[in-house]
């Protein structure tokens, strides 16, 4: 299922994508995090109301929201999960080149969260250094700790596309990652949730972004330091997993901080991300208000 959270006049409910068609599910969730939180018996009501719908709507009459507009925990993201990109990194840095022994993991703020389609603010004052990091995600669909590897993937609910938005030069300022991966509307999310029974091998996936039509970074997820089951197993060591939990699994090389001149964002800029299988989200950069 591509399961969608979507606004429909002026109301927000919960969805399924089939075809052409926004196929309505309030009768089984009010909210996506309800609807994961039911497990397999909300899973199944989801999928009688898909074989028979009672309310649906063109795909162009709504518009697409994040699937979980505000996370119930900060999203999780690992840093140089991908060979080349530790490599950029450190290289634009003049440092040498350390591949990571444990997964690097960093925080973004719940009010990072925006859709698929909406704007990236843009604040000349607060960063002039935004860049892109096209990343695969993915939904935490039960409790869980101590997560052996070999169960860890049927602890996965399913799969989104992030844009892991980044002021570098607040990065840089600081001695760990949290506030320039925090400016609201730093994580564009979507532009659906495709559920772990119908999502494709994801150790294998080409993930790309765009700006301006121009392809940035080109790579596959099987090039990922730390697999999914590795990082599930790290982060739930110790340490509870949540339904809801969104895990981001870090971004490929072709970053604009590491290009040659360095690269970033500006007002007007379209960013596409996409996650070959999962889906494509697409956010313009809008000046925001002082």
């Amino acid at each position: 299922m591509r399961l969608v959270t979507y606004r429909y006049g002026q109301d927000i409910s919960l969805g399924a994508r089939q075809g052409e068609s926004i196929i309505d599910l309030a009768a089984v969730a009010p909210d996506m995090l309800t609807l994961i939180a039911m497990g397999a018996e909300g899973m199944a009501r989801a999928k009688e109301i898909i074989g028979a719908p009672a309310v649906s709507y063109p795909v162009g009459e709504v518009a697409l929201l994040a699937p979980i507009p505000t996370p119930v925990r900060n999203i999780m993201c690992l840093g140089l999960n991908y060979a080349e990109h530790a490599k950029e990194s450190y290289a634009a840095t003049g440092q040498q080149a350390e591949l990571p022994e444990v997964p690097i993991v960093f925080n973004k703020a719940t009010t990072t969260v925006i859709g698929p389609f909406d704007p990236i603010p843009f604040n000349p004052q607060v960063s002039t250094a935004i860049d892109w990091e096209v990343e695969l995600a993915f939904i935490i669909g039960r409790t869980g700790t101590n997560i052996p590897t070999s169960e860890a993937m049927d602890y996965i609910f399913g799969f989104t596309v992030l844009n892991d938005v980044s002021a570098r030069d607040l990065q840089r300022q600081g001695k760990q990652f949290f506030k320039g991966k925090s400016l609201d509307g730093s994580c564009p999310l979507g532009p659906w949730i495709l559920t772990l029974d119908e999502a494709p091998d994801t150790s294998s996936l080409r993930i790309t972004s765009r700006v301006n039509g121009v392809t940035k970074q080109d790579s596959n997820t099987a090039h990922m330091i730390f697999d999914l089951p590795s990082i599930i197993t790290y982060l739930s060591k110790g340490m509870t997993l949540l339904p809801g939990d969104i895990i981001a699994t870090g971004t490929p090389s072709g970053v604009g901080f590491a290009r040659k001149p360095p690269e970033f964002l500006q007002p007007g800029d379209v960013v596409e991300c996409e996650v070959e299988g999962i889906g494509v989200i697409r956010n313009e950069v809008v000046t925001a208000n002082s």
